[in-house]
């Protein structure tokens, strides 16, 4: 007898059906065909021992399964479920009445009780688009899936409580998510606070304009300058997310298996803050079976790179096209997976190998042209993509100790709000600009108008303080952003003056 049952592959982070066609004939072979991983050619001895402790028999019989798209290779022990269900409709042991109806998807361990898989969200979302009425898979992902309505999504513990609600003898419960309402009652959570850092009032300023226009900003400083404790309260200044952005977020996470069995959809943006260890695959996604990276972990939140000229060169040069069009196209012999890349960087460093050059109160021991030479660690190119430069010095024990708290992050994250409104209606025309950060040259000579007092500042500024060329745009587009927040419409001196100091690194005579 030939049955068929609905699995899923997700590839990138969309998902495709995969039709398992199970055809029990007279003989005593197994095949398995279409393309299965060794994962998937295992899974015989995990359903084998799950039939058996459950009562039910493996067929002593020939057994031929296609996985159809052949073309597509099916990797992960995620299709034992449908397999399962599969072998026993087609040797009449259950009803094969429900199982056009349904994606199944789930790993068998021996006694039969189901694994939480990866991927469920894009699975979910397919099933949906394809007019399935339901998905059928572990208890511990349900959640997850529940996210996706007009879908029955049914968690189960084990493979007795699936055969017995296609049998009709039980069932399963459906698992109900209130999306929306879940999603705007955490959205807002978040633990740390912009007010719980002293002093750095001219650090805050330049992090509350790169959150206003999705700036890159690097920060330079010594040890214990409060670089890092600034950089993780970023997301709590951000915008909070829209519904569409915590589901493209969600999906890519769901993929590498990220969302734990509590979590539905991401309410938070997220904040990835890799060690200077990692390699460029893991940085930007890849592998044999490519996965997103962390840049793609990042997409519509923040990466932080803690100790910047500490990562290999090779690492930080696989950012620069990523950085630019905001995706990472992974390519291999037979097919390229694109996985998207729009996050704000937020990078840290000494501004030298012993941490004290410009130290207040402590004196730098490198030699001569150490400094510039440890600079020297991050490319141009990448200099190049980083919007603020700044210069992070330490809070004198006067700011530390005051008890006057400093503005929260709900009061920054108002004006950051009121500026990208600004944005969003000045870029409506143009398909995936949202931020000032992401302008070309023909946008910045638009909507960027100096007046004869701009130009002169401007002018001057690039022939005294030796800023290179490459600065020109940027400083364009973070002084745009400056005048966003005052509501201005256009940019005046103040704020190119205020721009043009966020370049520090670009100034010849820096480590000098």
């Amino acid at each position: 007898m030939l049955v068929k049952t609905f699995g899923s592959a997700v590839f990138g982070i969309d998902a495709t059906t995969i039709t398992i066609e199970v055809d029990v004939t007279k003989g005593i072979k197994f095949m398995l065909v279409g393309l299965p991983d060794n994962a998937v050619k295992e899974s015989q001895q995990r359903i084998e021992s799950a039939l058996r402790l459950n009562g039910y028999k493996w067929p002593r019989y020939k057994i031929i399964i296609n996985m159809a798209p052949a073309d597509i290779r099916k990797e992960g022990s995620a299709y034992d479920l449908p397999l399962a269900a599969g072998i026993l409709a087609a040797s009449q042991q259950i009803n094969a009445d429900k199982l056009s109806s349904y994606i199944l998807m789930g790993e068998l361990s021996l006694d039969g009780t189901l694994q939480p898989v990866k991927g469920v969200l894009p699975i979910a979302i397919n099933a949906r688009a394809e007019g399935f009425e339901g998905f059928i898979l572990p208890k511990q992902n349900a959640r997850e899936a529940a996210v996706v309505d007009k879908l029955k999504v049914f968690g189960a513990e084990n493979i007795r409580e699936v055969i017995d609600f296609l049998n009709d003898e039980g069932e399963l419960e459906q698992t109900i998510v209130d999306t929306r309402a879940e999603f705007y009652a955490r959205v807002n959570n978040n633990p740390l606070d912009f007010s719980d850092v002293k002093g750095q009032e001219n650090v805050k300023r330049a992090l509350e304009i790169a959150a206003a226009g999705s700036h890159n900003i690097i920060l330079v400083g010594p040890p214990g300058s409060g670089k890092t404790m600034l950089a993780k309260r970023i997301p709590t200044i951000l915008p909070p997310f829209t519904l569409k952005e915590a589901l493209e977020t969600t999906k890519i996470h769901s993929v590498v298996g990220k969302i734990d069995k509590e979590t539905s959809l991401m309410t938070q943006r997220p904040f990835r803050s890799p060690h200077h260890t990692i390699s460029d695959v893991a940085l930007v996604g890849g592998g044999n079976y490519p996965q997103p990276g962390e840049i793609s972990l990042s997409h519509n939140g923040v990466l932080f790179l803690d100790e910047l000229p500490e990562f290999k060169r090779t690492v930080l040069e696989v950012m620069r096209q990523p950085l630019e069009d905001r995706n990472i196209t992974i390519s291999r012999a037979k097919f390229s997976v694109e996985y998207p890349a729009s996050f704000m960087l937020v990078a840290s460093m000494n501004p030298c190998p012993c941490g004290y050059y410009n130290h207040p109160s402590k004196d730098c021991v490198c030699a001569p042209g150490v400094v510039q030479k440890y600079l020297n660690k991050i490319s141009g190119p990448l200099l190049d993509r980083i919007d603020i430069h700044l210069e992070v010095v330490p809070v004198p024990f006067k700011k530390l100790s005051e008890m006057e708290s400093s503005e929260t992050s709900e009061q920054v994250r108002e004006r950051v709000l009121q500026a990208r409104k600004i944005q969003e209606e000045r870029f409506a025309e143009h398909k995936g600009v949202y931020a000032n950060a992401q302008m070309n040259s023909k946008l910045i000579r638009r909507f960027v108008l100096l007046d004869e007092a701009g130009n002169e500042l401007i002018k001057n500024a690039m022939d005294r303080l030796g800023l290179s060329a490459r600065a020109y745009d940027r400083i364009l587009k973070v002084a745009r952003t400056i005048a966003d927040l005052e509501s201005e419409k256009n940019v005046q001196a103040h704020h190119l003056s205020e721009a043009i100091h966020y370049r520090s690194l670009d100034r010849e005579n820096w480590g000098g």
